[in-house]
């Protein structure tokens, strides 16, 4: 692979998480996914009749079936993170994480949440221009539809995602439905369901929620608390590790950490990754955050 195909593929992970196509093999948050061996698939099968979400012997978290799911919800329309992102020490674009608003999806209330990204490294002749929206369900937090729209090195692609939790069900554009999850998250829903559970230091969480049971289970370290400076400002963070069984920025040889705000929002701060041929680093440098409605607040899980 050349430098400037590897700088793409690093850029675009810095905003994509498990995207899957027919044919191919899952794609994760923020890292290419290809299988560790010819077992994965048995081994995911054997998670699958788990059911839900299992937890590692450091903690656990009950992730599985509506009554499980959390209702605690740390955003309202409006809100804006905006990031700056690096390759090394090198300005490699923007990114921005929204919530749209509300939207109803088969006759359901649901969030509509948006994650883009462009950029790119000149002298590498390297571009990016990538936006995901996610549908989620705004009472049971689960995901309904995903879109992708992605232009890299000059090839524009689109792929949408209809997701049925009632029926752990799947499709992509005009394929056939595929198996998922009873209840599914998507790349950019991952992203905000993480900022609505308790992140106890020193435990670990598994979730086996992705919406493409492939890609399953998605691990969650809970490393340290500290403070951290980003341009947007100084913040109590968490520092959180998350692992996926792969060969991506998040798989478990690798090392990538996130910093989320140690508050009622759990926004993201930071995020820092060490790849084969450099570093890639997220840095918030903008937010927008209406008030939360009355009594919200108090709801949280993670006190």
């Amino acid at each position: 692979m050349q430098p400037n195909e590897q700088t793409v593929i690093a850029m675009r992970d810095a905003s994509r998480a498990n995207t899957v196509t027919q044919g191919t093999k899952p794609q994760g948050p923020l890292g290419v996914l290809t299988f560790r061996d010819d077992n994965v698939e048995k081994q995911n099968q054997s998670q699958r009749d788990n059911a839900n979400a299992a937890s590692t012997n450091q903690g656990s978290y009950a992730a599985g079936g509506a009554a499980a799911q959390p209702k605690y919800t740390p955003w309202v329309a409006g809100e804006y993170l905006e990031y700056s992102l690096k390759f090394g020490v090198i300005p490699a674009g923007s990114g921005r994480m929204q919530v749209l608003g509300r939207d109803t999806v088969r006759g359901r209330p649901a969030w509509r949440f948006r994650f883009d990204f462009s950029g790119g490294v000149a002298f590498l002749g390297a571009r990016v221009n990538d936006s995901f929206d996610s549908w989620m369900s705004a009472d049971t937090h689960h995901s309904l539809r995903f879109e992708q729209r992605l232009s890299e090195l000059g090839r524009d692609r689109q792929r949408f995602y209809e997701i049925f939790p009632e029926r752990a069900r799947y499709k992509l554009n005009d394929q056939e439905e595929r198996e998922s999850v009873a209840d599914p998250l998507d790349d950019a829903a991952f992203f905000f369901f993480i900022r609505t559970i308790p992140l106890e230091i020193g435990k670990s969480y598994d979730f086996n929620r992705y919406f493409d049971v492939r890609a399953n289970p998605v691990t969650i370290r809970v490393l340290r608390r500290e403070r951290v400076d980003v341009p947007a400002g100084s913040y109590d963070a968490i520092v959180i590790q998350p692992m996926i069984k792969t060969n991506g920025i998040f798989s478990e040889g690798g090392h990538a950490e996130l910093w989320l705000s140690d508050d009622d929002r759990r926004i993201l701060l930071q995020m820092k990754s060490k790849l084969p041929f450099g570093s890639l680093n997220l840095y918030l440098r903008k937010a927008t955050l209406p008030p939360l409605p009355p009594g919200e607040a108090e709801r949280r899980p993670h006190r």
